[in-house]
């Protein structure tokens, strides 16, 4: 049977938070939490759903690490259903957290610090208690080694406190946001027995010790890993675990690239796929599995804020550094053309850098491109702005001081070579030379992380609750800082003083209005060619798995999801 979707509507209370109670039961960022202590389960949550059966997900490229919080190496998917938190997040709600290592959180008014107590029931895998010992090892191992954006959250700690047995305060100093406390909540918490005398900052294939729903039965390096459920673990009855963890194995296979991963899924040697690609979506999925019901496709909508993907210029060099130019270059894209060739037109224009939310600025504007797309009119406003910026065409190529306009653009996916080369084809037009370069997943990575690249087609993606994470997209600081993600290179004082305050905003209305300001500053910069977001998920899998009649605001949870029938020997 297959399960139809209940429209979900988001409702935010827009009041400051108070100082928490002495034992509170869930941390939201805006408003109030949604459940209470006497709640059951999470309402996209199946209590019914049956335990048993194998989900078999597709990844691409390959791993090296088993270790997901060290800038070294490739992680393996799937790990978040190995390592446990403090807290857990939920996804009906923008930024609400709820206990599970940590039993409650005590944070005062001004968010100046967070106290945590911790389960005396929780257990890592080998059985052994989770303490305050193994969370004070995880804050400095993880401020000292981990991926830079825990280095820089837990290095506004000002003062590590150990109150009692089963108690930790973190007070926080210079630089602290409302923000703050509620990152270090989500801080994963590692085994002070296990990672003793081990190197934390490089890769691993050792099987570490950890406390997730799943443990790791078996892996093939860098081509497959079977997580297994762990019928004993000890949060299984956890509000944010009832109804969850429902597979006894999950299974990701690696493929080389995302082409021969559909074939994978064609073939059912994985069971559920998501399709980001609309056109394939629309022309592949015609195998006889499709025809007899045996796979199921389903477009889900959701309420997040969608990916910003476009062609990104990197404004360290030149030309790009010059904002005409950028301008002039975007304005040859085609959207419409593209939209209609290659989608149907099925796909909507991303006109902001927080696509599908109440972020985006452009909501207050004139609804963009409403009249058919003009070449000529383009090319000329084009020409007028590179004349401008010092560029004249000789022997039908845009030059300045001798020197072409020419300049790469590196593709992770041969999938997305159509877009570019209707691109391309306007650029020509103009006398300008877009060369396109599609890399590995091994390449893309590591010029991506290094900045080394004039162009690329890349994205980033927000929350409904964004934050600090606002400053490592667009900060002068994340600018000059390899594996973040201010990828155009933005340094602009404005934006960093819009991007740093909102972690701090207190209600859910200051937020908004500050999100919409960030974005009109962004949009303005020119630093994208913005391209297009579907607005709902599209999924297949192959029966008899099944998902719950509800999907939360933040669009499908696979934990949820289970295999339908007798699966299991073991229905716990």
């Amino acid at each position: 049977m297959i399960k139809r979707l209940i429209p979900t509507v988001l409702i935010t209370a827009l009041l400051p938070i108070a100082a928490l109670a002495a034992d509170p039961y869930g941390l939201a960022m805006h408003g109030d939490p949604k459940y209470s202590a006497d709640a059951t389960h999470l309402e996209y949550a199946n209590t019914e759903a049956p335990k048993g059966g194998t989900l078999k997900i597709a990844a691409t490229g390959t791993f090296d690490t088993l270790n997901p919080f060290s800038i070294k190496g490739k992680s393996v998917q799937g790990l978040h259903l190995f390592y446990d938190r403090l807290m857990a997040r939920v996804w009906d709600e923008p930024f609400t957290l709820y206990p599970l290592i940590a039993k409650n959180a005590e944070m005062p008014a001004d968010r100046s610090s967070i106290t945590f107590t911790i389960n005396e029931e929780a257990r890592f895998h080998d059985g052994t208690p989770i303490t305050v010992d193994d969370v004070l090892f995880s804050f400095e191992t993880l401020k000292e080694a981990g991926r830079p954006n825990m280095r820089r959250i837990y290095q506004l700690v000002d003062n590590v406190e150990k109150l009692d047995g089963n108690r930790v305060k973190f007070t926080f100093g210079k630089g602290y946001d409302r923000e703050t406390g509620m990152i270090m909540a989500i801080m994963p918490v590692l085994s002070k027995t296990y990672w003793t005398g081990r190197e934390f900052d490089s890769t691993t294939l050792d099987i570490p010790v950890s406390s997730g729903p799943y443990k790791i039965k078996s892996f093939d390096p860098g081509r497959r890993i079977v997580y297994k459920r762990d019928r004993d673990y000890w949060a299984k009855d956890n509000l944010t675990n009832v109804g969850h963890n429902n597979f006894d194995e999950i299974i990701y296979e690696y493929f080389r690239d995302n082409s021969v991963a559909f074939e994978g899924f064609a073939s059912s040697e994985v069971t559920f796929r998501r399709e980001g690609n609309l056109r394939k979506w629309k022309t592949a999925y015609t195998f006889p599995a499709i025809e007899t019901g045996d796979v199921i496709k389903e477009a889900l909508p959701h309420g997040r804020p969608e990916k910003t993907k476009g062609f990104i210029f990197n404004t360290r060099r030149a030309p790009f550094d010059d904002i005409r130019v950028r301008e002039a270059i975007g304005l040859l894209f085609n959207r419409q053309a593209v939209n209609e060739i290659l989608f149907d037109n099925e796909q909507k224009f991303i006109t902001s850098y927080f696509p599908n939310s109440e972020f985006e600025a452009i909501a207050f504007r004139a609804p963009p491109e409403t009249a058919e797309y003009d070449l000529r009119a383009k090319m000329r406003e084009a020409s007028t702005l590179l004349k401008e910026a010092g560029w004249a065409v000789e022997n039908g190529a845009q030059t300045k001081n001798g020197e072409p306009l020419s300049f790469e653009l590196i593709l992770q996916n041969p999938e997305e070579e159509k877009i570019a080369l209707h691109f391309q084809q306007n650029l020509k037009r103009l006398g300008i030379d877009m060369r396109i370069r599609v890399t590995d997943s091994a390449g893309f990575v590591r010029r991506l992380n290094t900045y080394d690249y004039d162009m690329v087609l890349h994205h980033w993606q927000s929350t409904l609750s964004p934050g600090t994470e606002q400053v490592v997209y667009w900060s002068c600081e994340a600018a000059e800082q390899e594996g973040r993600f201010n990828y155009p290179g933005i340094c602009d004082e404005e934006i960093d003083s819009l991007a740093s305050s909102v972690a701090n905003t207190v209600t859910r209305e200051e937020l908004v209005k500050t999100m919409q300001k960030l974005d009109a500053k962004l949009l303005e910069g020119h630093y994208m060619v913005p391209l297009f977001y579907a607005g709902v998920d599209h999924v297949a899998y192959w029966s008899p798995i099944q998902r719950p009649e509800t999907t939360p605001l933040y669009g499908l949870v696979l934990e949820t999801w289970w295999m339908d029938g007798d699966t299991s020997t073991n229905q716990d």
